[in-house]
């Protein structure tokens, strides 16, 4: 048991151990909460005054940071107020600058401006005063065919034709006859007639010539075809031996275009070319004549003293044959020389090779009419050969 004095009344009274503790615990418990209030009251007086000085601190070093910062404001403010004041002093030097350089260059663009547009309006009036003239000579040569007759475009052809002949008359045909056809008896003539003989004045070639223009054609003559019956009509009444047109009719035709064209097959020993071919067709048909010419000449003698002939057929035959083989391939070496020229400037050259192959044709053809003796055309015929030997012995006895 304890004994405890009441603080009160002084009295004393006793308790178990139960009691006691009890009383020791309340004690300690409110003397532990005094205490901890005692100490909180402090801390949180402390703590306040702590938090008064930490903020009267922060108070103060803000304050000096702000000042700093105001300090710092202003001196950049200054800064940049020095900044501003010499960016726009560059800006308006280099605006001013820009505006110079403007200026300028708009005046130079002005001048160049200027300047091309003279020198467009220059141009345009030269292309204009061009184009005029080539207007003018276009306009100029459509009515120049408008207002030809038919026969008038007729003899601009002849002309040229004539023109050609006569450059090489002289020189390649200087006993040859090329003259107008002005013998209208039989109601129609020809544009003209070549003729060609040799030294003691015999005939050996004989052709009539028709030229005609695109513009020529009618409204029932349209085509090269609707002139060969008349052409050969006008050959036959003149006695000629060849009949040849040479013709611009037809321009576009591939056929026509592509060389001297045989038409024998609708009239005998006729052709149509172009007017390019008409020196090189009198040519091949004179060198072809001349070369026929002695034989013709030897077979006119043998023909007088009755010789039996039978074999000299067959010999003109072959070389008529031969002949026609190498007029064959004359006609496509012209053929090939016309397409080249049709061409290209450039092609000049083929067309020689061209030209000269069909030259070498007709070398092959006249050496094959230079090879042709009178012994080869009386080879094999005992007739001829019996007469010949009588001849040989006739002009032996004579000559004793």
């Amino acid at each position: 048991m304890h004994e405890v004095i009441c603080p009160n009344c002084g009295k004393a009274f006793k308790i178990d151990e139960a009691g006691y503790a009890d009383i020791v615990k309340q004690v300690h418990d409110s003397e532990f909460e005094k205490a901890l209030h005692e100490r909180l009251a402090l801390a949180e007086k402390a703590n306040k005054t702590e938090i008064a000085l930490v903020e009267t601190r922060l108070a103060s070093e803000l304050e000096m940071e702000a000042a700093k910062k105001d300090a710092e404001i202003a001196k950049l403010k200054a800064e940049l107020s020095s900044k501003e004041i010499a960016t726009r002093l560059a800006v308006n030097e280099a605006v001013s600058v820009v505006e110079k350089e403007r200026d300028a260059l708009a005046r130079d663009l002005e001048l160049k401006a200027t300047q091309q547009k003279l020198l467009e309006s220059g141009l345009k009036e030269r292309h204009a005063t061009d184009l005029k003239a080539k207007d003018d000579q276009i306009a100029y040569y459509k009515d120049l065919k408008m207002k030809l007759s038919t026969k008038m475009v007729g003899e601009t052809l002849e002309q040229h034709c004539e023109i050609e002949f006569n450059r090489l008359r002289a020189t390649g045909f200087p006993r040859a006859y090329f003259e107008k056809d002005t013998d209208v008896r039989s109601g129609s003539k020809g544009d003209y007639i070549f003729r060609d003989a040799d030294e003691s004045g015999t005939e050996f070639i004989s052709v009539m010539f028709e030229m005609k223009n695109e513009g020529d054609t009618t409204a029932t003559k349209k085509k090269n075809e609707d002139f060969l019956k008349e052409l050969d009509k006008d050959r036959n009444e003149k006695d000629c031996e060849y009949a040849v047109l040479v013709s611009l009719v037809e321009p576009e035709s591939e056929l026509y275009n592509s060389g001297i064209v045989d038409v024998s097959h609708r009239f005998p020993k006729m052709y149509v070319i172009r007017p390019q071919f008409f020196i090189p067709m009198i040519t091949l048909l004179r060198n072809a004549a001349q070369g026929a010419l002695t034989y013709k000449t030897e077979l006119a003698r043998v023909r007088e003293q009755n010789v039996d002939i039978t074999n000299f057929e067959s010999e003109l035959d072959a070389f008529k044959h031969g002949f026609a083989r190498n007029y064959e391939l004359a006609s496509k070496k012209f053929k090939t020389a016309i397409d080249e020229i049709d061409k290209t400037i450039d092609h000049l050259q083929k067309t020689k090779e061209a030209l000269l192959g069909s030259e070498n044709n007709l070398r092959l053809a006249n050496n094959k009419a230079d090879d042709l003796t009178i012994k080869k055309l009386t080879r094999g015929n005992p007739t001829m050969a019996a007469k010949f030997n009588e001849l040989k012995v006739e002009d032996a006895t004579s000559g004793e």
